[in-house]
């Protein structure tokens, strides 16, 4: 068992010019959250005590979202290959004494399993000096070659340099590494440029290695794990990688997507066993759904939280803050935030429901509207358990609706509303015989 400590290397520092965005291109979300998150979230979920993320144009974005996770920032100055970029991390990580893990930070769907395995093969029998993760595109022409002898590497050569018969080889390198600290700086140390694009390469520590009499070893992994992001195409592509994933684990845990290709996951979407999901839905970053609950067609939930039992859409919008109870009932072109439905209200039709509490059991009839907003602050509603809201209401914020209580349809409610009182505040009708005849009568001769 290894019980050496962990760091990771994430490299960042390319200037991502094909994104064509203010944004640094390892920022660019993926389910919802940045491409480096995924990878700083499985690094931490391996128990690393440390990860320095190397970066360069755009540093100031990277130190922005690190600091905050106590994350350490190193600056490539020049770009110079990538071997140059991972020493830019030895003085970060001066004094660690334990494993490193090389990683990119535009490959981000590798998982902590494989992650889990490259550092366990440093310290398997035979102690390779490196681990390389390979793996076996359908295209191999972009990608350095892994000449490997049952698990063992012979050789490895980057594309613009390998021979007809390396070219030949299937087996690629991701560029991700796991090595020691120990054997990682010495190495990097020694590698030389004299290659056809004049860079310091990575993959040379595995040649040093050897010139040592020492060896490094591969494992495999499949292709779309190591999928790296260099344009927006890409990136559509990495997250229709995710997605599918996701939609495989929401069904193998006892989910029924209706039509899985539609259905879209954030990265921390909870969703439990016996729901329903119908086509076109999509979860933002913070959705909850318990079991056995029912979401129809053409619906967005984010940052909200829905009970067991309860039913949404279609066409329904929960947006944050929502808190959907038990058996509840939301329909179509509802929208609901910073709200929450009491067990069993419902709220069926063309409703807009914000900064309020709708007690368990009430009634929100068509075309209500919670007045939160008065261009300057938000105010709560409040609507206890039972209550009856009359279709095309407005209620005023702040006010209070009692428990048992209605309102009449077409209110304008402004004043609270005592339990199992009746409120009407509309214009009194008038009927005036005749005048319907008249006027289409008039309207004739004229």
């Amino acid at each position: 068992m290894n019980d050496n400590p962990l760091a990771a290397i994430i490299l960042a520092a390319g200037k991502g010019t094909r994104m064509k965005s203010d944004l640094h291109k390892v920022l660019h979300p993926l389910a919802g959250k940045p491409m480096l998150g995924h990878l700083t979230d499985a690094v931490q979920s391996l128990g690393a005590v440390r990860t320095v993320i190397v970066t360069g144009a755009g540093r100031e974005q990277v130190v922005a979202f690190a600091t905050p996770l106590g994350l350490e920032v190193a600056v490539q100055a020049e770009q110079l290959g990538t071997a140059h970029a991972v020493l830019q991390a030895q003085t970060a990580l001066a004094g660690f004494d334990g494993d490193v893990l090389i990683l990119y930070g535009d490959v981000p769907l590798v998982s902590p399993e494989t992650m889990a395995r490259m550092v366990a093969r440093l310290h398997e029998g035979d102690a390779p000096a490196v681990v390389v993760l390979g793996f076996r595109p359908a295209d191999t022409l972009r990608y350095g070659r892994i000449i490997a002898d049952h698990g063992r590497i012979v050789k490895m050569v980057e594309h613009k340099d390998a021979s007809p018969a390396e070219r030949a080889e299937t087996l690629c390198n991701s560029g991700l590494m796991a090595v020691r600290a120990s054997d990682a700086w010495p190495l990097l140390g020694r590698v030389g440029n004299a290659n056809a694009a004049g860079e310091y390469y990575l993959p040379d520590i595995v040649m040093l290695a050897a010139e040592d009499g020492r060896h490094s070893a591969v494992i495999e992994t499949g292709a779309d794990e190591v999928a790296g992001v260099n344009s927006r195409a890409e990136l559509a592509e990495v997250e229709a990688i995710w997605q599918k994933r996701r939609r495989v684990r929401a069904m193998e845990e006892g989910a029924s997507l209706l039509a899985p290709d539609s259905v879209w996951f954030a990265w921390d979407t909870a969703i439990g066993r016996d729901v329903t999901v119908g086509q076109n839905v999509v979860f933002g970053p913070g959705a909850r759904i318990a079991d056995k609950v029912t979401i129809h067609a053409f619906c967005h939930i984010e940052d909200a939280s829905v009970a067991s039992g309860a039913i949404i859409g279609p066409y329904a919008r929960l947006r944050p803050g929502a808190e959907i109870g038990e058996n509840a009932h939301v329909g179509n072109f509802v929208e609901i935030k910073k709200a929450r439905l009491g067990r069993g209200a419902k709220a069926n039709h063309l409703t807009y429901i914000g900064d309020a509490d709708v007690g368990a059991g009430t009634n929100i009839g068509a075309g209500t509207i919670t007045c939160n907003y008065d261009g300057f602050g938000k105010y709560r509603t409040q609507i206890g358990a039972r209550a009856f809201i009359g279709s095309n209401s407005a209620l005023v914020a702040p006010v209070t609706i009692g428990d048992g209580a209605m309102v009449a349809a077409g209110s304008v409610v402004t004043n609270d509303v005592p339990g199992d009182a009746l409120a009407v505040a509309r214009g009194v009708q008038e009927n005036r015989d005749g005048w319907a005849l008249r006027f289409r009568e008039r309207s004739k001769k004229g």
